[in-house]
Formats: structure tokens, sequence, C-alpha cells
């Protein structure tokens, strides 16, 4: 095992430990239909970047973990509703995820409405509670739900449906597709800890969550189309099918590759500017890069 996966899994393995403690509660939660669909896709398992990304740049600011546990908690429920909901057959019709059939063909559509909807709200008041904590952590909640609403992801996903088979989308369109659906959420779990810290590298990781969430999107519309579905987990040459405004639609498969690399040099270059082991950081922003999940 290489240093990099031992890091990374550490992380990830802190996290899943406080989610399991999560579901534990979701026990008491009635219907039984309801709890089981809240369980299913919480735990139905991913790569928990969000979670890694709050850990690796705590301990890069030196912000106890414990500070930043139940922001992880919150923001990987938000991201959890939104593949819930992006999986319906309203908006992108995806039968699986992470490799098992998504939350709407195993309890229906309605059941996966209402997960979506609590995971949702249930964010919201663990933000909520935070909030008792003190003004930094007030503007930490803050940052998420501005990163999860109508001026973050919800905007992006309105983009991205509202582009579907435009053949005049253009780059501006794709940016703010880009920017919005899934950059303001990679951001957030890079500057919360920057808030928890009096701010500290504020402008700068803001900085490298925008470039670091555009190289994740433009990866993914790549995978979509040589990805492998056995590793990947989801539907292959959904984007094409679906008529979506991606990196590859709007610039060509070569090119798109080319701007991810750009992207990759552009994240590595923000991160000689900070003090500290980087180099964990670095090798998280190339397995991004190079990810075939």
């Amino acid at each position: 095992m290489s240093l990099f996966t031992e890091k990374f899994d550490g992380y990830a393995s802190r996290f899943i430990g406080i989610l399991e403690d999560f579901c534990a509660t979701l026990d008491k939660c009635e219907p039984e239909i309801l709890s089981k669909s809240l369980q299913y896709s919480l735990k139905i398992g991913g790569k928990r970047i969000r979670p890694v990304l709050m850990y690796t740049f705590a301990d890069l600011l030196n912000v106890e973990k414990e500070k930043v546990d139940n922001f992880a908690l919150a923001l990987e429920m938000i991201h959890t509703y939104s593949l819930i909901h992006d999986d319906m057959p309203e908006m992108d019709n995806d039968d699986f995820r992470r490799g098992k059939p998504s939350n709407h063909k195993v309890f229906g559509a309605a059941n996966a409405l209402l997960a979506g909807d609590g995971l949702l709200n249930t964010a919201y008041s663990v933000l909520f509670d935070e909030c008792r904590k003190g003004v930094e952590y007030i503007s930490a909640a803050s940052f998420i739900c501005d990163c999860a609403g109508i001026y973050g992801m919800i905007a992006g996903q309105s983009a991205d449906l509202l582009h579907e088979h435009d053949e005049n989308c253009s780059e501006k369109d794709l940016g703010f597709i880009y920017e919005n659906k899934t950059a303001k959420l990679i951001t957030a779990p890079i500057v919360v800890p920057a808030i928890l810290s009096g701010s500290k590298y504020y402008s700068e990781l803001n900085l490298l969550g925008y470039y670091l969430g555009l190289l994740f999107q433009i990866t993914d519309d790549i995978l979509d189309v040589e990805g492998d579905f056995k590793l990947l987990g989801k539907s292959i040459g959904k984007d094409k099918e679906a008529g979506k405004c991606t990196a590859v639609a709007v610039f060509g498969l070569h090119e798109a590759k080319l701007r991810a690399d750009i992207l990759t040099e552009r994240c590595l270059k923000i991160t000689e500017g900070l003090e500290g082991d980087v180099s964990f950081i670095k090798d998280l922003i190339t397995f991004v890069r190079t990810r075939s999940d």
C-alpha cells in the first residue's frame, strides 16, 4: 500500500466511523422504508472525496479534526441527496450508482425524492447545531449552504438541464455548469477548514477548490466516454445519449484532456504557495486527474 493510499484510506475511515454513528441514529426514523432509503444511499460507497478533502486541509491548517467532523457529515449528506435526485427519471435517469441500483430503482421514485429531501433537511439541522459554537462556525455553515443552494449546486443542475440537446451550448455555458454543479461542493470542504482557522489562505484555497472542481468534472466527462462500468459503477455514454453540455461535447475528447492537464498544473501551482507538507495534496490532485472511477 502506498503512502498516499494509506493516508487517503485513513481519512476515509475516520469519516466512515462518523457516518456509521449517524446512521445508527436513523434506525429510530419511521416509517422503516424512510430509514432504509436514507441509509442505503449514505452507505452505498464511493470515494468520500469531500470528507477526505475536509480532513486534508484541516491537517494542513492545524484545525482539529473534531471541529470539521460534522461539517464533513453535513456536506456528504448534501452530496448524497443530490445524487439521489440526479439519478431519478426526471433528471439524468440513471439506474445505477456506485455499482448498485439507484435509490429510486430500489425504493421507488417517490421514496427516493423523500430520501433526498430528508438528507438535505437533516444536513442543515447538523449545520445549525454547529452554529452554536461560534462566529467562525456560522461562517463555515453559511459557506456550505451557499455552495449547495440556488447560487451554487442547484443553479448548476438547473443549467445542466437547460442546455440538454443545446447545439449552441457555449464555453461560457459550460463554465457556469461546471462551476456551480460540481466545483462549489468541491470548494466547500477545502475552504471550511480555512474559515475555522481564521481565514488563513482563504483566497488561495477558494481558487484551488474552483480549479479542482473543474478538474473533477472534466475528468467525469472524459470517463463517460472512455470509462469502464465495472470501475465507475454507473452507466457509460449517458452524457451523449442525454445531449449533455460537457467538455467533450464542446471541445472534443482530445482538447478536453488537454484542458484537464492544464487545470491539474494550476492546482499544483497553488500548492507551492502553501506552508507545510503539501505532498499528499499534490498526490490528491494527481489522483483526481488520473482516476478511473
